[in-house]
């Protein structure tokens, strides 16, 4: 008898998730409270596949509280860019621990990368675009290699380049969810004041959006929250979110307002 043909290896390069998918999402949740949407994803088809991403500034506890509610053991990936406030990080194991999330993951950038593109460690005062990309953007992409989609934190309310931010993108052929993207900011304060959720240190010293130390300052009572970012910059993202703009939405998404 002939050897029956050995078939080759095939590795399936396609994107875990397309627009269309993200469109169909947005519809089927539509009008479902947020804590209910996370429960069905989370312990349903998304269970293994994906992680939370958060920074641990100023409004992170909010979304932490949401997630572990549903899941705890959820992957919690943080990337110290090496250049964080130490409150940050104080503020990071605090949370962690107090919220019970039992796999923090944290993310450096690496030193080879940084031995060849920022030896000074001062790329961010003549190139934020750059230093940026070396020390959050490059770690993350390592950091959501295993999962085929990712929970951020964004808001629509943080600033004009975050109005028309739906619940569901793709980014890089992986699922991003924005849990709280409708949440009008009276919401958010009224669920750290239900919850009891601590602050972030530096919001009481008049850091409403917090990053990097050396790009963050501190913003003046009604100004844009983020317009402590990249202060005297053009920049508003530090590439690992983009601007969302209504044409980048499906038919009939209304964005916050």
């Amino acid at each position: 008898m002939a050897e029956a043909r050995r078939q080759r290896d095939v590795i399936d390069t396609s994107p875990a998730f397309v627009q269309a998918d993200a469109d169909a999402l947005e519809a089927r949740f539509t009008g479902v409270a947020t804590g209910e949407m996370l429960a069905e994803l989370l312990e349903g088809e998304l269970k293994g596949r994906i992680a939370v991403v958060s920074s641990f500034g100023a409004e992170s506890a909010a979304l932490l509280h949401l997630v572990a509610a549903v899941d705890k053991a959820l992957p919690l990936i943080f990337v110290n860019t090496q250049k964080m406030f130490g409150d940050t990080l104080a503020y990071r194991d605090e949370l962690a621990e107090r919220l019970g999330f039992t796999d923090l993951r944290v993310y450096r950038p690496d030193p080879y990368d940084l031995a060849a593109r920022d030896a000074t460690g001062l790329r961010w005062s003549y190139d934020p675009d750059g230093c940026c990309e070396i020390r959050k953007v490059a770690p993350l992409r390592r950091a959501l290699v295993p999962f085929d989609a990712w929970i951020s934190g964004r808001k629509a309310f943080q600033g004009k380049s975050r109005l028309a931010l739906p619940r569901f993108e793709i980014d890089e052929g992986k699922l991003k969810l924005n849990p709280l993207a409708d949440w009008p900011k009276e919401r958010l304060e009224a669920y750290f004041e239900e919850h009891k959720l601590p602050r972030h240190p530096l919001v009481a010293q008049g850091y409403p959006s917090i990053g990097c130390m050396p790009c963050t300052t501190k913003v003046a009572p009604g100004e844009d929250p983020r317009s402590g970012r990249w202060k005297g910059w053009d920049k508003t993202e530090c590439g690992i979110h983009g601007e969302v703009v209504a044409a980048d939405l499906p038919p009939g998404y209304e964005p916050f307002l």
